[in-house]
């Protein structure tokens, strides 16, 4: 079940699911070093996701214990997708739109996305 993740949790998760089960000091320092939080704010954080059932302790070497993440981020993104088009209704052509304007979607992405709406027609067809 995805949650809802504030942007440092959500850059915690980021690290978690790039380099997969990691300690508190590897986290943090996946963080840039001129934005990089301090240890116990990471720390803090990372519990408060343990909390959250986000990540648990995969195991401990030493001192040190080894989080992983429990959700995953194709379900993350999911999540806060469907909360983006919440905000606009459901309707997704203003977020089209914006994608557009910005740059943000190629001509690559647009022929992507008709070939996932044909696979996904010919499945609803074979059903």
């Amino acid at each position: 079940m995805a949650r809802k993740f504030t942007p440092l949790e959500l850059q915690i998760m980021q690290a978690l699911w790039d380099r997969g089960p990691i300690c508190i000091r590897d986290i943090l320092e996946s963080f840039p070093e001129r934005d990089r939080p301090a240890y116990t704010t990471i720390q803090t954080t990372v519990y408060r996701l343990e909390e959250k059932k986000a990540v648990r302790r995969a195991r401990k070497i030493g001192n040190a214990h080894i989080f992983e993440a429990v959700v995953t981020r194709n379900s993350t993104q999911r999540k806060l997708l469907d909360d983006v088009l919440r905000l606009f209704g459901g309707r997704s052509q203003p977020v089209m739109e914006h994608l557009i304007e910005s740059g943000s979607l190629t001509l690559d992405d647009v022929k992507q996305a008709e070939k996932t709406l044909k696979r996904l027609r010919r499945k609803e067809k074979s059903e």
